[in-house]
């Protein structure tokens, strides 16, 4: 049985990055994305949080809106960055006020993709990894205090020195139960030390426009890890399967998921149906580029069963921009209506979009 979606739209804002927590301390889930938050639960009663400057055509300065306490008051803050911003940033909460928030630099930055978030070290924050396509790969970690609190301070490492390129994932490849991460031209083997010494790059495979993340998931269930990734700006979405040669040696067999969707940029493994398995959860991002092929194309939400590599497809929404729904470059999914199964917040320059799990139905 399909799972089934209420499809609702809470705002007609252009910003492409979403998050949910408790911004107020208030006991409910709110709804954060841009320029404004959105008091849950029902969300009907916006909050501005700052301006957001335009730039470019067709974007604006904030591709994510991540949750994370840091400076250790109790009040949840945002991390953020884009393409045009020149630095790494933060967005403090202004607590019990309704001012707006208040926001500083954590480093500069060359042109951030869109940002990621692993806890690499199980310290139970995790570090910030933003994909800076024409910079090295750099990891964050906020400095927390003897009680675990953040002081609003970060220690940066490199961990890879050449340009990282269109695409960041996390997956354990090598089955060594260390996370390791994924670029598009190869994989950043994590060490013992993650933070002492460089990680070891393996150019593997060439993903190209790779989306922001590349998932790994064992899709066989063979106890290789494969890796899930979308065309950002193109068609396309495929996976890759890990195979080891008797040498040892590694290698990768592209197949294809779905060519006929353009723009994939960001994507989720989630159990939207509480089955006990992951389904993949993307879609189109709208005129991530003005000129990418298949810009003007229609939007959709979608997910796919996976079935040990046939991926079969299922509709969320689909249909003209603003009409239907994409999921931009920074999606959210979580249970914020209490039914139990994962709702999906939809961003992007279509508006804001809350798409409610009503699990299976007939």
């Amino acid at each position: 049985m399909p799972i089934k979606f209420k499809k609702r739209l809470l705002d007609r804002v252009p910003y492409e990055a979403c998050s949910v927590f408790d911004v107020n301390n208030d006991g409910a889930l709110d709804i954060v994305c841009g320029a404004y938050w959105y008091e849950g639960p029902q969300f009907d009663r916006k909050h501005k949080i700052c301006d957001i400057v335009p730039s470019g055509k067709n974007y604006h300065d904030d591709f994510s809106d991540f949750p994370m306490d840091v400076d250790g008051d109790g009040f949840t803050d945002m991390i953020t960055g884009s393409w045009w911003s020149g630095a790494l940033r933060w967005r403090k909460n202004p607590g019990t006020s309704d001012s707006e928030w208040q926001t500083l630099d954590i480093d500069k930055s060359r042109s951030i993709e869109t940002i990621r978030y692993y806890d690499i070290d199980g310290c139970g924050v995790p570090e910030i990894f933003p994909n800076t396509p024409g910079g090295p790969q750099l990891m964050y970690k906020l400095v927390c205090n003897d009680q675990g609190k953040g002081t609003g301070a970060f220690r940066k490492t490199v961990i890879h020195e050449t340009q990282s390129g269109h695409g960041l994932g996390f997956a354990d490849i090598n089955g060594d139960g260390r996370m390791d991460i994924v670029l598009a031209g190869g994989w950043l083997e994590q060490p013992a030390a993650p933070f002492g010494v460089p990680w070891t790059f393996h150019p593997e495979f060439s993903l190209g426009t790779a989306s922001v993340p590349i998932l790994g998931y064992d899709v066989t269930d063979n106890g290789l890890c494969d890796l899930i990734v979308g065309q950002a700006h193109d068609y396309g979405l495929h996976w890759y399967e890990q195979m080891i040669e008797s040498d040892g040696t590694r290698r990768w067999i592209k197949h294809d998921i779905d060519m006929s969707v353009s723009q994939y940029h960001d994507m989720m493994l989630v159990d939207l149906d509480l089955d006990g398995e992951l389904e993949l959860v993307t879609g189109k991002r709208y005129m991530a580029h003005d000129i990418d092929p298949g810009a003007e194309d229609p939007v959709g939400i979608y997910y796919f069963k996976i079935k040990k590599g046939a991926f079969e497809k299922h509709v969320i929404d689909y249909g003209p921009a603003g009409e239907a729904s994409g999921n931009g470059i920074y999606m959210w999914i979580e249970d914020i209506t209490g039914n139990g199964y994962p709702d999906i917040v939809a961003p992007g320059k279509e508006g804001l979009f809350l798409f409610e799990n009503l699990g299976r139905q007939e």
